[in-house]
């Protein structure tokens, strides 16, 4: 054989060695995710909930579900949610599987899911997966209470005659029900603005009188209320008598002209924004 056919044979034998030697580096290479980096996510499958060895699963404390997270060593999720559900081991597992109940909001009510984490090779969870996915909502943060709404522009009307007696300034036990009515929706609004009650009467009698009296009414609705949880510096009260009328009488009858006058007597809560 030529000297340069041997060269050329040479080099031909050469690059095969080459791509043979990086076909099976590749070969390699290819198994080398599969055994460092987590399970498939993409193939995860759930027992059947019926062989749990704890069928009938456990409450978690959803603060300790929220605390779980990519990274975490079989021993941290074991002292985290406990022992699997699932007569699964400690080492060389995979995957742990868990069963939850969770509380509806009627109470007695529960729903079930199921949990698993899976791990890598070397016993780090990779993530946590749920059945149905609809569970992983259990993890969301709980909604913050709306905002106290304010009190209406227009002042809330209480009527006299279902919170007193006749001629009385005392709180009846209807009265007190109709404080305890719109005691909530005071309470919030005076942490952000200051409450004024107004008492009112009707005209029927002495001005000085009709005065004396819208302002010890005033004055009880206002205690009630301080009572009920209203700060007692953010609440004032104030007698007005016969003024502001809301209705105007002119009935001869005296029993006809106090029921026409009955929305005069009455006791207002008001909001009165803060000034800055």
């Amino acid at each position: 054989m030529k000297p340069h056919r041997i060269a050329r044979s040479g080099r031909v034998a050469a690059t095969l060695g080459l791509i043979l030697a990086a076909g099976l580096l590749v070969a390699c290479r290819s198994h080398a995710p599969a055994a460092d980096g987590p399970a498939d996510s993409t193939a995860v499958t759930f027992p059947e909930a019926s062989e749990a060895s704890l069928k009938e699963g456990i409450y978690p404390d959803i603060a300790d579900l929220r605390r779980f997270a990519p990274g975490m060593s079989k021993r941290q999720l074991y002292t985290l949610l406990g022992t699997p559900h699932f007569n699964e081991g400690m080492w060389g597992v995979r995957e742990w599987n868990y069963l939850f109940n969770f509380r509806t909001a009627q109470g007695a009510e529960y729903f079930t899911c199921q949990f698993q984490v899976r791990f890598d090779n070397k016993g780090i969870a990779q993530g946590g997966y749920w059945k149905p996915e609809s569970c992983a909502a259990v993890l969301d943060p709980p909604r913050p209470p709306p905002p106290p709404a304010p009190l209406p522009e227009q002042p809330l009307r209480l009527a006299a005659d279902a919170l007193f007696g006749f001629d009385s300034a005392v709180l009846s036990a209807s009265g007190h029900q109709a404080v305890q009515g719109v005691l909530a929706q005071v309470r919030e609004a005076s942490q952000v603005q200051s409450i004024q009650v107004v008492g009112y009467t009707d005209r029927i009698g002495s001005a000085a009188y009709n005065q004396t009296l819208s302002q010890r009414r005033a004055e009880a609705v206002r205690m009630a209320l301080v009572q009920g949880g209203v700060s007692a510096a953010n609440i004032s009260a104030e007698g007005r008598g016969a003024a502001e009328p809301l209705v105007q009488c002119d009935q001869r009858n005296r029993r006809e002209l106090i029921a026409c006058l009955a929305p005069n007597r009455r006791v207002q809560i008001a909001g009165v924004a803060r000034s800055h």
